[in-house]
Order: C-alpha cells, then sequence, then structure tokens
C-alpha cells in the first residue's frame, strides 16, 4: 500500500531539508516520490504542519526489577481503578506497560531505550519490554561491578579475555549495547566505603574506576559495539562533581564515550559546601571532547520516584525520601535502590537543579552530542518532555519559570542571561538524528528512503508544549498509530538487540562460575525465545565490525 502525507513541512536535519513537500510511504518504509500516475491508496493531509521522524529516547528506565519494585513500593503513583476500554487491559493503570508506550507514542516518540538492564534479571527485563505497545526499544546491559569480570581485571588477564567475558553478557541478556554504573561503587559499598571517586581503589580487587571503564572502553571497541559505552559516573549529585565528569571524559582518551544524565554531576562547591552550577564548566569540557557526547537528566517539579542500581548513591539519598518510604537491594553484582522524591518549586534547591539543566542545554556546544532525557523517572517523568521544549525554544517562557525562583537559586546560576532558543531543526536533531546516530540506528531518526516508516506529525503551535504533547499523527512501521494525540490501538514495536561472538572458553568459563557461585548454569540467566511464545520478539542489530 502507498501512503503519502501530503503538504508538510518536512524537517530532517540527516539530509539538510526544511522544505514543505510529500512524504511517500510503502511496506513500512520511506520510499521516493512514485511515477506519475502512480495510484496511492493513502493521503493524510499534513499542510500547515511539522513533519519529523519519529523521536528516540536513548535513557529512559521503562522495564525491569527496580521499575516493578518502584510500583510496589509507590501504589499511589500507579495505581488506577478506572475500568479499561474493551481489549485494552490495564489501559487506565497509570505507569503500566500500556500506559508507558501509549504516552511516548502520543507524544511522537517511536524507540525508547531502557538503559539499566541487569544480566541477572535479563528475561524479566525483556519481558516487560516485550508488553510495551507502539514503540520499538532496546535495552543497556550493565557490566563494570560484577566479580567475573572485576577478577579478569585483578588478575590482568589477557584483552581477549575481557572482551569475550563483555560479550558473552551482552550476547546472553540481550542488549543493545553496554552500561557502567558508578564503576567499581558496588562492590565497594560491600566493604563498607559511602564515597568512591574515579581513581579510588576498590578493596580486594586493587582496581580503580578509571581502570575498568577503560578496561570496558577496550572491549567495547573490540566487540564493535555501535553505542558508545554509557557511564553512569562516580560521585552523582556530590558537590564538586564536575571535577570528577571531566576525569571521565579524559580518561577516555579521545574513544567514544557517553556520559549520562550529566544534570546530576554538574555540580560545584562554594566556600560554604553548598553547591552552585558548573554547567559551564561541563558545557567546556564537553566542547574540549569531541568523542564526548551526554543526555542531560533535566529535573522538572513534582513528587517522583529516583530508580538507579547506584546503591552507594541510593544509600546515600534514602534519608532524604519523600514520603518516608524506600527499599535499598544490595544484590551481588550491582544493587540498587528505590528513594520517592518530591522536586518542590519553592525548594532553592531543586530550583537550581532545574536550572542547571537548562543551562546545559542551553551552553551546549553541538546539538549532536547533547541529548534529551529526564533520566526517567529520576528527574521527573517522560511526559514532560513537550515542556522542556518549550522551555528551550522559547524565551519568553524560561523567564516566566525564572521570576518564580527563589533569589538563592537565582544567584548561583547563569541561567536568566541565556537568550539561546532552540529551533526546530535542533530539536530534530536532539530528539531524533543524534540518538539514532549514537545508538547505531541507521533504519531510523531521518527520513530518506529507505527508513523505517517511523512518523511524528505535529500542528505548527506557538505553545510548544501543546504542540509536543499530542501529535496530529503518528505512524509506526507505516502503519497509523496515534491519530489527533491519542494512541489507536494495539501496535506492537521490536526489541533491539547485537549478538557478537565470542571465544567458546567463555561459555564454559562462565558455566562454571555461575554453577560455583548460584548452583545453576547459565541457562538460569538466558533470554530464549521460547519464553515469548509465538511472537517475533527480537531484532538483530549488527555489530560495527
Amino acid at each position: 500500500m502507498l501512503i503519502r502525507l501530503a503538504g508538510g513541512r518536512v524537517i530532517d536535519p540527516v539530509q539538510g531539508l526544511d522544505a514543505v513537500g510529500d512524504l511517500y510511504v510503502r511496506d513500512g518504509r520511506i520510499v521516493a516520490a512514485p511515477e506519475p500516475g502512480e495510484a496511492v491508496d493513502e493521503t493524510h493531509d499534513c499542510r500547515g504542519r511539522i513533519v519529523m521522524a519519529g523521536a528516540i529516547d536513548v535513557h529512559s528506565h521503562i522495564a525491569g526489577g527496580n521499575v516493578t519494585l518502584a510500583r510496589l513500593l509507590l501504589p499511589e503513583l500507579h495505581v488506577n481503578e478506572a475500568p479499561s476500554p474493551d481489549g485494552m487491559p490495564f489501559a487506565h493503570a497509570r505507569w503500566s506497560s500500556w500506559e508507558i508506550g501509549r504516552l511516548y507514542a502520543e507524544m511522537g516518540f517511536t524507540t525508547v531505550i531502557e538503559p539499566a538492564l541487569a544480566p541477572t534479571h535479563a528475561l524479566q527485563t525483556h519481558l516487560e519490554l516485550a508488553d510495551l505497545p507502539v514503540i520499538d526499544k532496546g535495552a543497556l546491559t550493565v557490566v563494570g561491578n560484577d566479580d567475573l569480570l572485576l577478577k579478569l581485571l585483578r588478575e590482568r588477564e589477557s584483552r581477549d579475555a575481557v572482551r569475550d567475558a563483555v560479550a558473552h553478557a551482552l550476547a546472553a541478556s540481550r542488549g543493545l549495547g553496554l552500561k557502567v554504573i558508578n564503576a567499581g561503587g558496588a562492590p565497594a559499598f560491600k566493604s563498607n566505603l559511602r564515597a568512591f571517586s574515579f581513581d579510588d581503589e576498590v578493596p580486594h580487587y586493587g582496581l580503580t574506576s578509571r581502570r575498568i571503564v577503560t578496561g570496558l572502553l577496550d572491549a567495547a571497541a573490540e566487540i564493535g559495539v555501535p553505542h558508545p559505552l554509557h557511564v553512569h559516573c562516580n560521585n552523582l549529585g556530590v558537590p564538586g562533581a564536575t571535577e570528577t565528569v571531566r576525569a571521565t571524559m579524559a580518561g577516555a582518551e579521545g574513544r567514544p564515550i557517553h556520559l549520562a544524565h550529566i544534570q546530576f554531576y554538574a555540580y560545584e562547591e562554594d566556600p560554604a559546601g553548598l553547591f552552585r552550577s558548573g554547567a559551564e564548566t561541563i558545557a567546556a569540557a564537553l566542547a574540549a571532547h569531541p568523542n564526548v557526547s551526554v543526555d542531560v537528566g533535566q529535573v522538572m517539579f513534582g513528587p517522583t520516584v529516583t530508580i538507579s542500581l547506584d546503591i552507594m548513591k541510593q544509600y546515600s539519598g534514602h534519608p532524604h525520601a519523600s514520603p518516608k518510604k524506600w527499599a535499598l537491594v544490595d544484590g551481588d553484582a550491582e544493587g540498587g535502590g528505590i528513594v520517592p522524591i518530591d522536586y518542590r518549586a519553592k525548594s532553592w534547591v531543586n530550583q537550581l537543579q532545574w536550572a542547571i539543566g537548562l543551562e546545559l542545554f542551553l551552553l551546549s556546544p553541538d546539538p549532536w552530542r547533547c541529548l534529551m532525557t529526564t533520566d526517567h523517572p529520576n528527574g521527573g517523568p517522560f511526559t514532560s518532555y513537550p515542556e522542556i521544549l518549550h522551555l528551550l525554544m522559547d524565551r519568553g517562557e524560561r523567564e516566566r519559570w525564572i521570576a518564580r525562583m527563589p533569589e538563592e537559586a537565582k544567584r548561583r546560576c547563569g541561567l536568566a542571561a541565556l537568550e539561546r532558543e532552540y529551533t526546530l531543526d535542533e530539536v530534530a536533531i536532539m530528539t531524533r538524528a543524534a540518538p539514532a546516530r549514537l545508538l547505531g540506528l541507521a533504519d531510523r531518526g531521518h527520513l530518506k528512503p529507505g527508513a523505517v516508516a517511523d512518523i511524528a506529525v505535529y500542528d505548527d503551535l506557538a505553545d510548544r508544549a501543546a504542540m509536543f504533547r499530542a501529535a496530529r499523527l503518528v505512524l509506526k512501521d507505516g502503519r497509523v498509530a496515534v491519530r489527533d494525540g491519542r494512541c489507536t490501538g494495539w501496535i506492537f514495536g521490536r526489541t533491539h538487540a547485537l549478538k557478537p561472538g565470542y571465544d567458546a572458553a567463555m561459555t564454559r568459563e562462565v558455566e562454571t562460575y555461575l554453577t560455583d557461585r548460584y548452583g545453576v548454569g547459565a541457562k538460569a540467566f538466558a533470554v530464549p525465545d521460547e519464553a515469548f511464545g509465538e511472537r517475533h520478539v527480537f531484532k538483530v542489530e549488527p555489530c560495527s565490525h
């Protein structure tokens, strides 16, 4: 079937395109204009509207054990007794799988990445991802605190052995990329350390965080993982964490690296020991290291919950839980914690966090390397993306928010002086083209012939929040998924994963290790196709070599 999106303003930075024209779709892919006289089966009138590729979120906690624990800990945020529509069970259960897919799709998002795939809980995570409707998914396999890898590094095993261990974990967990969370922090916490920096040493292993990160950078390059190593740095939320970020950037030694939720590290310490904005320091470091990309982790106001495998950070944050309940799991490798939080507009601290995130966006030297996230739900829900885009695109809207800021927060940042306004082209880079490029997903993030027909159409409204909150039309794989801002029903995407090779000897080593450690072998942690019934859930993406 040939579909035409007629007369819209098509914005595609990959092609350098910003022009009024038609877009054609056939069999789930974008195609070139048909020959004259060829019949069009379906036409969507896009005149006066903005046409972009489907948006992509590189860092959003949407599945896995900690997400489930958060639902159990905070039923007041998740339970809804309203009846569901016929044929759509749980459609009204807040933050259920249905709700996550629906809410993303209605904003024009068509691909979302879960950034914390723990190998020991991979099957549960993938089962939850498979239940998310409409959107395509992927997940980043968490490595860097597990005993097997740390032993290989401690015993100075060959780079090949480290590479094979990482590749085995990536393949077994069916991840799309690699993530390291406070490298060395989890085993250091088990030795009763409560702070851990880039050059501190993990007791019993004799390894620094730097050594772990550089070992993983080597392994990722040799495996050919398209997405740069995705790093949750040490010292999250600590005044002075800007120095940790700069050390981590320099430690990559020019290799591709992605630093997650950078807002939570853009804190400098003042003489009184309190924090002030370090956004200028981070922006300067980003400009000096073209190999580095970041996502922001923007804070927005309201109640939410922090979800992280960084057990050290979650332990330090639990006294500030609001409401006063929390959960920590000191697991074999990563551990993790659930700590609710309420970002209050009357708090100068929370207001400063909000301002720092916007400063990072506005000071960013390159929209290809600074991506929009809230680290959902840690800085706020992903449903606040439309408000963030409005703030970035409309200086007047920022000034209205800034006018309500406490003076203490205003004095500690430079947001009020920033005049930049994002363009639609920059928005399309930051939310479409750049995430696709970083993830190695060559068939999306643009509107060239051959691309998957994931397309979002928006009314061109002055109120950018209203514009991006409810897409006029969304096609997913060429099928109408959203019409007039509302999801049309059940459509399911795929879960993207890598399938790297490795030496068979590593399979035997992992089997021996797991049997000795847990009393069960590798099959207990596998993600078999049979677990998903007759559904074809996975799409294998190529490694870069």
